[in-house]
């Protein structure tokens, strides 16, 4: 299979090169054809899918028997098709791409959850070797996959998959021929494509991949192709159904790393939302904080007055105290805010 960087200049060639053609006076019945076939109503993805495979279908026949493409080899009506894809589909995109509410809402689902697993999945969560730990590499992948939604064309979305996944290919490859390791396989490379989605949050990652599913010619999708296109898929599906388990932790431990993210979230979106941003957020914590403080009914009493049950529920909520300070101490490690500055203006502001 041809590189993603030569296909991507092919599918220019083949783009102006089927312009060129539809341009021709022998053309004009084509690009009615053409013309008719962009003015269908009811717009409806899944519907629209089969509609337009069909009509690739038809008009592969149609330039076949076709004077412009007289004893035209298979590559060249390939290349016709390859250009009629990317024409009606640039066409079409507004219409077909994340059309519904549904497809809106997934994407939000989707970028939403990434971006809380971005503020804690490590390599080591989703169990990728050391060896295989390669930073270069890895953003290289990520700039790649990123690059999807700079696109209109079924094909060259799903070259920007194909450049992602065959950077991880390229590096299992390099580490096992240097290490003399056993070549591997899909339980390595989906591990490694999980974090670099996490990593990328690929904008409308869910539109992205129906809209390539639905309207990159079917004959495209297999081989390699069909296999990283498929990884992909079961990436996004593996971050919507995350869990503790997932990322070889325990579940509650999970939901304290989702919900300290949530925190830092908040806290991000509150500082860059004003200028008073980061005092607004500090205030929020305190009424929580002072909403919170009926849960602990031992705070004014005297140790000696204590019952030996009261001294067991007091420990554990002892416990949860540290739990909840621990983590909140993460998360501002990791947003940068000084802790002892966020103390002071609590205390400004009490």
């Amino acid at each position: 299979m041809e590189s993603p960087s030569s296909a991507s200049a092919a599918s220019q060639v083949d783009f102006y090169g089927f312009l060129d053609r539809m341009r021709r006076p022998a053309a004009a019945g084509l690009f009615r054809s053409i013309k008719s076939f962009l003015t269908l109503d009811d717009p409806s993805a899944e519907a629209d899918g089969a509609r337009v495979q069909a009509f690739y279908a038809a008009m592969e026949a149609a330039f076949r028997e076709h004077p412009l493409w007289a004893n035209a080899t298979h590559q060249e009506i390939d290349h016709a098709l390859e250009g009629l894809e990317k024409y009606i589909m640039t066409k079409l995109f507004d219409r077909t791409f994340g059309a519904s509410p549904e497809d809106a809402a997934a994407d939000a689902e989707v970028s939403e959850r990434i971006g809380l697993l971005q503020r804690f999945v490590r390599p080591e969560h989703l169990d990728i070797p050391k060896v295989l730990h390669n930073e270069a590499s890895w953003l290289l992948a990520v700039k790649e996959l990123q690059k999807i939604n700079s696109f209109k064309s079924p094909r060259d979305k799903l070259l920007c998959v194909m450049s992602c996944c065959q950077v991880i290919n390229n590096l299992l490859l390099n580490v096992s021929m240097s290490n003399d390791r056993t070549p591997s396989g899909a339980d390595e490379f989906l591990p490694i494509l999980i974090y670099i989605t996490i990593k990328a949050n690929p904008p409308h990652l869910h539109s992205n991949l129906k809209f390539v599913q639905l309207f990159r010619r079917e004959t495209k999708l297999v081989s390699e192709v069909e296999y990283y296109l498929t990884n992909l898929i079961s990436a996004k599906m593996f971050i919507v159904n995350v869990d503790g388990r997932s990322l070889s932790m325990e579940e509650n431990e999970f939901q304290m790393h989702m919900e300290t993210a949530k925190l830092g979230t908040q806290i991000c979106a509150a500082s860059l939302s004003s200028p008073q941003g980061s005092a607004t957020s500090t205030r929020g914590l305190q009424k929580q904080t002072d909403t919170e403080g009926s849960r602990f009914p031992f705070m004014d009493s005297e140790t000696e007055s204590l019952t030996a049950a009261e001294l067991k529920q007091m420990h554990r909520l002892y416990r949860q105290v540290v739990t909840r300070y621990t983590s909140l101490s993460k998360a501002l490690r990791k947003l940068s805010i000084d802790e002892d500055q966020l103390r002071a203006s609590v205390d400004d502001d009490s």
